[in-house]
């Protein structure tokens, strides 16, 4: 027993100073009899893998209007989005310079994990930083949301504890890999009840480090079934925009995120803003092949492409155009 207990200090020493505390800016309502727009901060883990770049998860800097990065040192770095994949929650982060002695992760290969494998996770819970919580693969889940031909949306299921403040940080092997990247968790207390869910690193690695995710500062929910006729949507499915990040593509085209706060149904929303039902022709569904089509067209935009969007705004359905900057 002691034997493992130095191993598993070694590893975590090895690879400690490689994951950091994502911090973020983002605009939101306060409820009054006026809403007010106020900055509310957001934390979240990160993992720096070399080159300048960060892994985290798409939740945590989606919207945001400034991000800065904290190293394990204190040193604490402005950074930017330039990959992102929403309906996998994974994103990719550019640092504006790195620090001199900034150590990276390396990458695992997570088809080789199983279940009962032992695994740790390092991150930020509650913003206390580099804190260590150890559990197993408890099981892989699959999904039928699809990138393309080749890559499916796949969870690691986990026991290691995972709470606020977790979400983008890695998910270790025992050999210092990451093999996950955090994103949720589910539960009735609001609190780790042992269901923690992470994004498998070859689908991170695909969607966002070797492919280019396109960021487009959008913040919202897919809005189906009752919520259709809710918001009075005049197709199956529309996407309700909740907030828009600063100088992000979704700004510059024009889009409106939410203006109050309101509570429908049980279900907090952020209402007011645009639906999207469309983008350059392709209908917003609920379809798993609506993902991987929008995904597609997403990756092979370029700088100067022209995007043109249909959204219901006020009870009107308008065209929104613009080019990518």
């Amino acid at each position: 027993m002691q034997i493992d207990a130095q191993s598993m200090r070694d590893v975590v020493r090895k690879v400690d100073a490689s994951v950091v505390v994502v911090k973020t800016v983002e605009k939101n309502v306060l409820r009054a009899p006026q809403p007010i727009f106020v900055s509310s901060p957001g934390l979240g883990s990160g993992i720096f893998i070399g080159e300048g770049k960060i892994l985290t998860a798409a939740h945590v800097v989606q919207a945001a209007d400034k991000i800065e990065v904290e190293f394990v040192d204190g040193q604490v770095v402005p950074a930017k989005v330039v990959s992102s994949v929403p309906p996998a929650d994974v994103a990719l982060l550019k640092l504006d310079w790195v620090p001199y002695n900034a150590v990276a992760a390396k990458l695992g290969n997570s088809d080789n994990m199983q279940v009962g494998d032992e695994v740790f996770v390092i991150g930020a819970p509650y913003g206390i930083s580099h804190s260590l919580s150890v559990g197993h693969v408890s099981a892989r889940r699959g999904s039928n949301v699809s990138f393309g031909a080749a890559v499916n949306l796949e969870l690691i299921q986990t026991d290691a504890a995972i709470n606020r403040g977790n979400s983008g940080g890695p998910v270790f092997n025992m050999a210092g890999e990451v093999i996950g990247v955090v994103s949720h968790i589910f539960s009735q207390s609001g609190g780790f009840e042992g269901l923690g869910f992470a994004v498998s690193s070859n689908v991170a690695e695909k969607l966002v480090v070797n492919s280019k995710g396109f960021w487009t500062g959008i913040d919202g929910l897919l809005l189906r079934d009752e919520w259709v006729r809710i918001f009075n949507i005049p197709q199956r499915a529309g996407f309700l925009v909740q907030r828009i990040a600063d100088n992000s593509p979704a700004s510059h085209i024009g889009l409106i995120g939410g203006t109050q706060s309101a509570n429908i149904a049980g279900s907090e929303f952020l209402v007011g803003g645009d639906v999207i039902l469309a983008v350059s022709g392709i209908e917003v569904t609920t379809e798993s092949a609506c993902t991987a089509k929008m995904f597609d067209y997403f990756s092979k935009l370029s700088t100067g492409d022209t995007v043109t969007l249909k959204v219901l705004r006020g009870g009107q359905v308008v065209e929104l155009k613009g080019t990518v900057p």
